[in-house]
């Protein structure tokens, strides 16, 4: 390849798929624009996980017809602390 990078840039990917478990912060996708922030997510190019959860993709259309995907995590349910 051209310049002397003879592999491609391996950091800007998604990180997670559908139905993993994340931590509050994690990062889910990196460098990636065709991604956008859903429930419980924050950022624009680089997702991060607001509360720990499940992750689960949405598709929505815009007015203009063009799809998206949506990355969302579902919260977990918090277990009782029993004394």
């Amino acid at each position: 390849m051209a310049g002397g990078f003879s592999t491609p840039k391996k950091d800007k990917m998604i990180k997670v798929g559908g139905g993993e478990l994340v931590q509050t912060g994690q990062i889910l996708s990196r460098g990636i624009n065709t991604y956008r922030a859903g429930a419980n997510v924050k950022g624009i190019a680089t997702l991060q996980a607001l509360c720990a959860g499940r992750v689960y993709f949405t598709k929505k259309k815009t007015p203009r017809g063009r799809p998206r995907t949506f990355i969302n995590i579902m919260p977990q349910k918090k277990q009782a602390v029993k004394p």
